[in-house]
């Protein structure tokens, strides 16, 4: 399906792109956090889009700095020798406003094939006269499959972190300047 807009090349708009993640713990709650720092690009020049994105592990926000320590660390995210998560698409299928990203994405230097699934809005004009496209999409991923193993036991069963996180990521997109 074309775009209603003539631009080609998108940028997102960091101030209204974020990125979450939300993760059984200690089995009774979700836990979630964010992402501050989300960039991405959207490109419309090619027989099919293409959308590629990355946030800084050094922006997660939670609400305890030991946690932000710890996320920081090896044992998670190891931002020292892995700054930065990346996703960039090889197909980008749209029906109407649903849209269905396949691309890879890649955590601690791991790199695995996810499926993410959303919806694609856009408007021709905003309160400033210039066009935008919304991307939402959401997707579960094993933790572990990207070497964030860290866990512990609880003493009657479960653990402290389930290995299913959903991953939401809302982009939305302005027409690059230059």
């Amino acid at each position: 399906m074309a775009t209603t807009a003539v631009t080609t090349t998108w940028t997102a708009d960091t101030v209204h792109s974020t990125a979450d993640f939300a993760v059984r713990h200690m089995v009774v709650a979700t836990f979630r956090g964010a992402f501050s720092d989300v960039t991405g690009t959207l490109d419309l020049a090619g027989d099919e889009p293409r959308l590629s994105g990355e946030v800084a592990v050094a922006s997660v926000q939670v609400k305890d700095e030991n946690l932000y320590g710890h996320l920081q660390s090896p044992e998670f995210f190891d931002a020292a020798a892995t700054p930065t998560i990346t996703f960039v698409s090889d197909s980008v299928t749209r029906d109407g406003d649903d849209v269905t990203v396949e691309g890879d994405l890649t955590i601690k230097g791991t790199t695995r094939r996810v499926t993410a699934k959303g919806t694609w809005l856009e408007i021709e004009s905003d309160i400033t006269g210039n066009p935008r496209i919304g991307i939402d999409v959401a997707t579960t991923i094993d933790r572990t499959a990207y070497g964030l193993n860290w866990n512990a036991p609880l003493p009657k069963g479960g653990v402290a972190v389930e290995n299913d996180v959903t991953l939401n990521v809302h982009l939305e997109f302005v027409p690059t300047e230059g």
